[in-house]
């Protein structure tokens, strides 16, 4: 028990509002985060802990607590006339939508995006408000709508495919924080991997703190290639011809437009690192750490809301379950899809 407690006072600063003590995460999320670094180690992966990797981000950043303010600032819990919704307005991009999804006037740029997001908030039911994210391409959520239902938080389809080699060769076209976290701990477990990254937009963690990027990508061999070209495209090909392993986190039509995708590759394993699954319609709904966290309820709770647990941690979650899978896929022979969701691999820490 002494041990549980002081694990939880690691998470206990990123967890609560920033001008009141920070809430306890419940004993259940501790214990399960030892669990997957157990896991990780039967399956062949190095001896880690997870709670190193989910503090990792907010440690390199000096992260706190900031309550119904995920520590990044990108994401928000807000409430709608029958329930907490989470609402990720990540780029600029993302702010430009917002008349869109909200039928109002647009935003001058002087005003604050999250006043008017929240006034307009108050009078919508939470379904409504977050079907109309979801189809003009926004990350929000209802906090607390994932659950696994008895179902494991990764699918594995049965498909063709070589076996494997002694030294699995890892193809990583992932960006950001999961999908390269997969392809680091699998790196760290004896697998070659290589980065790849598209010319016209680069890993978009590029442009965030460079000491998370290189500790998450700095042993890989990286590869830049134009997409937009048919030398590119057959460079790709090629790449994934010739992976045990291929790491995406696109939505599944992404790759089609490229000609590509789990019904091209020989690879023993091909990961998918999405959102919310690849099951239609959840297949096309954007989500990012943060709003996927609070899709699975993994957030805390207290007299005035719900409150952010940790730093987008359905990030590093998804990472290290998708790592976990291909480790043990590998060691089966493989000849697996692997669809690992971020809200999925979140809703394992609290779902029964």
């Amino acid at each position: 028990m002494k041990v549980v407690n002081t694990r939880a006072q690691r998470l206990n600063h990123l967890v609560g509002r920033a001008d009141r003590p920070g809430l306890s995460p419940a004993p259940e999320i501790v214990s399960r985060l030892a669990d997957l670094g157990n896991e990780l180690a039967t399956a062949g992966g190095q001896v880690l802990d997870p709670l190193d990797l989910i503090l990792e981000r907010a440690d390199l950043l000096g992260f706190s607590r900031a309550g119904a303010n995920s520590c990044g600032g990108a994401c928000r819990l807000l409430p709608t006339l029958d329930g907490w919704i989470a609402v990720s307005l990540a780029r600029q991009p993302d702010r430009d939508l917002v008349p869109a999804w909200l039928e109002c006037d647009d935003i001058d740029e002087h005003d604050d995006v999250w006043v008017t997001v929240g006034d307009s908030l108050i009078g919508c039911t939470k379904a409504h408000i977050v079907e109309r994210a979801r189809l003009v391409g926004l990350a929000v959520s209802v906090v607390g709508e994932t659950r696994l239902d008895g179902r494991p938080p990764v699918l594995k389809t049965v498909r063709p495919a070589r076996r494997p080699r002694a030294t699995p060769v890892v193809v990583d076209l992932s960006s950001l924080w999961a999908g390269p976290l997969c392809g680091r701990i699998l790196g760290q477990s004896g697998c070659r991997v290589i980065k790849v990254e598209s010319t016209a937009r680069p890993d978009g963690a590029r442009g965030g703190s460079r000491e998370l990027f290189e500790s998450l990508n700095d042993q890989k061999q990286c590869v830049s290639i134009d997409f937009g070209t048919s030398a590119g495209r057959s460079h790709l090909a090629r790449l994934f011809d010739d992976a045990d392993v291929v790491i995406e986190a696109s939505r599944p039509r992404a790759l089609r437009h490229l000609g590509l995708g789990p019904a091209t590759s020989s690879a023993a394993v091909w990961v998918s690192i999405t959102g919310h699954g690849r099951v239609p319609p959840a297949d096309n709904w954007v989500a990012f750490g943060d709003d996927a966290a609070a899709s699975a309820g993994l957030v805390a709770w207290d007299g005035d809301g719900p409150c952010f647990v940790g730093d987008a941690m359905a990030d590093p979650l998804a990472g290290i379950t998708a790592a976990t899978a291909v480790l043990s896929a590998l060691a089966a022979g493989g000849g697996v899809l692997l669809d690992v969701a971020l809200s999925r691999s979140a809703a394992q820490l609290v779902s029964p």
